[in-house]
């Protein structure tokens, strides 16, 4: 168990701020802090279960069906979550709405399902499905409590600038998602080349 697999994912191989991955849902469910992370959290229950299960069938599922059988066992992880987030918290899942089921296809799991999961250990699988989730979910946290702060005024639907601000509301449409993006990921290259220097 190497817990280098646990931390990679939030910050040297950030799956939003280093490869850019799962720009969809990043892009299109981040108007508020609270839906980027609910939307990071049922990502991250689907990464780390996906890639356990992946993990301990790595040996019996032949080479040439991985990648269907990879989403078979996603999808059924992603079904679970989306019956227990709709019981429990349905305002969020009505929030979240098609994008729940779409992290079938989210690149970050299939990525973590095909480069990690079907080549390691079952404890190493998890720490790796953990990292890469949490940090998908700080990601998340970060640029929707940008957008929302800007474009409402509050951060979880508290109120920090107080009424008489006049929110920009772009901040809240798709075409704020993608300035909010690109003015974090500067931000962060910035601090990567700092960093190495």
């Amino acid at each position: 168990m190497n817990i280098k697999n646990l931390t990679n994912g939030l910050f040297k191989e950030n799956p939003i701020f280093v490869q850019l991955l799962g720009m969809c849902p990043t892009l299109a469910v981040t108007t508020s802090a609270m839906n980027g992370v609910g939307m990071g959290l049922a990502t991250t229950s689907v990464l780390v279960c996906s890639n356990m299960a992946i993990s301990l069938l790595r040996k019996v599922i032949p080479a040439k069906v991985r990648i269907p059988a990879f989403i078979v066992v996603i999808a059924t992880f992603v079904s679970i979550v989306g019956m227990v987030m709709e019981g429990f918290v349905p305002a969020l899942f009505n929030a979240l709405g098609l994008f729940i089921p779409l992290i079938v296809v989210n690149c970050i799991i299939l990525a973590r399902a095909e480069s990690f999961a079907s080549k390691n250990s079952i404890m190493d699988s998890m720490l790796d499905g953990l990292g890469m989730g949490l940090g998908f979910t700080i990601a998340l946290t970060i640029l929707g409590s940008v957008r929302e702060l800007f474009g409402n005024g509050s951060i979880f639907g508290v109120s920090i600038f107080g009424a008489a601000y006049k929110p920009a509301l772009i901040m809240i449409l798709p075409p704020g998602a993608f300035l909010a993006l690109g003015i974090l990921l500067a931000i962060y290259n910035q601090a990567q080349m700092k960093k190495a220097r």
